[in-house]
């Protein structure tokens, strides 16, 4: 399903998605994020500071809570999610490259329901990028395209007065059918128009970066290359590299007790961070990896090397983030050149 619709009445296309929580890009003390669209919808961002994967992958969710009185077996109480239907504008195609990633990691041997509970109420309606919308964009070189549709219900492309609208699921041709007449039939000018500023955007310059297919196995044989801790040297441990990725993954499981007289409280899943010190750290003391640069090659290896190996796929999307927003300026595009390049 392909349609057109004006600018002037994307507001009207959010308004007639009456059963949805419309949310889109907001820019709020220079930060864009997504925000419910309670005003009118801007699709002028350059991308989102954090991704739209915690709409799928909440920071924080409790998955069940407990109630312990003396003398009885505890009670359980489990805490799914409310569903609740919602439909994410502007989202790019590296966020969107990421959907697909991250459905895997919560698929593979075992289907996790609190996932799926929100990711399956989810829809994404994306905007292609006709110009890098960050000099640190890398999508190309890791496989992707500032107009793909990977991970998309539907795909946006701005063509001046209109965007070009493309449904890439069922589920975005109910969208677009719930628009009614706002959105209106292309001509034959409107998709030439869409085609030349396809190639146009992947024309477009990009950071020319690492070889994809070469680094699994470069990156392996660097593995206890000195390089790392050089490379890590200026690592404060922030985690903002992880916590900013669209498909970093990893979580951490604690009860959190809320009552001592009975014992209650919850058990909560929480995102963790591969870059934090005590990631790995065993009840024993013992920590494998106790430096920066073991941290980092984690990081790194499982973006370039373990993903590619269970997933067929680099799990990086270059979408920048971690360039862009590091405190201390490290740079994963120069590290896995550095490594790439050292191992020979």
């Amino acid at each position: 399903m392909e349609k057109i619709l004006d600018k002037k009445r994307l507001n009207d296309w959010a308004a007639a998605l009456t059963d949805w929580d419309v949310l889109a890009p907001v820019l709020e003390d220079g930060v864009w994020a997504y925000r419910s669209a309670s005003g009118a919808i801007r699709l002028d961002h350059t991308n989102t500071t954090q991704p739209p994967k915690g709409f799928a992958f909440p920071q924080r969710e409790v998955f069940f809570s407990f109630n312990q009185i003396k003398g009885e077996i505890p009670r359980l109480t489990q805490t799914l999610p409310e569903p609740q239907r919602r439909v994410v504008f502007g989202v790019r195609p590296c966020d969107g490259r990421a959907v697909p990633r991250m459905d895997k990691v919560f698929t593979d041997h075992v289907e996790d329901p609190y996932y799926w509970a929100r990711r399956k109420n989810v829809a994404y309606v994306g905007l292609a990028c006709n110009q890098p919308p960050s000099s640190n964009c890398f999508c190309l070189s890791v496989g992707g395209s500032p107009v793909s549709t990977d991970g998309l219900d539907v795909q946006l492309t701005d063509l001046g007065d209109c965007y070009f609208v493309t449904a890439v699921t069922e589920t975005g041709k109910a969208l677009m059918a719930a628009a009614g007449d706002v959105l209106t039939e292309p001509t034959a000018a409107d998709r030439k128009q869409l085609e030349s500023t396809h190639a146009e955007a992947v024309s477009r310059p990009q950071r020319a970066v690492l070889d994809v297919e070469a680094a699994p196995a470069k990156l392996k044989a660097s593995f206890d290359s000195p390089l790392w801790e050089e490379l890590a040297r200026a690592c404060i441990g922030c985690g903002i590299c992880t916590f900013l990725c669209p498909t970093c993954h990893c979580f951490d499981i604690n009860d959190e007790v809320t009552g001592s007289a009975p014992l209650k409280g919850n058990r909560v899943r929480t995102w963790d961070n591969c870059q934090f010190p005590d990631f790995t750290m065993h009840t024993s003391g013992h920590n494998p990896r106790e430096n920066s640069g073991a941290r980092l090659r984690q990081r790194v290896c499982h973006k370039f090397q373990y993903f590619p190996e269970n997933f067929g796929m680099p799990q990086c999307t270059g979408c920048g983030r971690c360039v862009s927003e590091c405190p201390v300026g490290i740079d994963i595009v120069s590290v896995v050149n550095k490594v790439v390049e050292h191992a020979g």
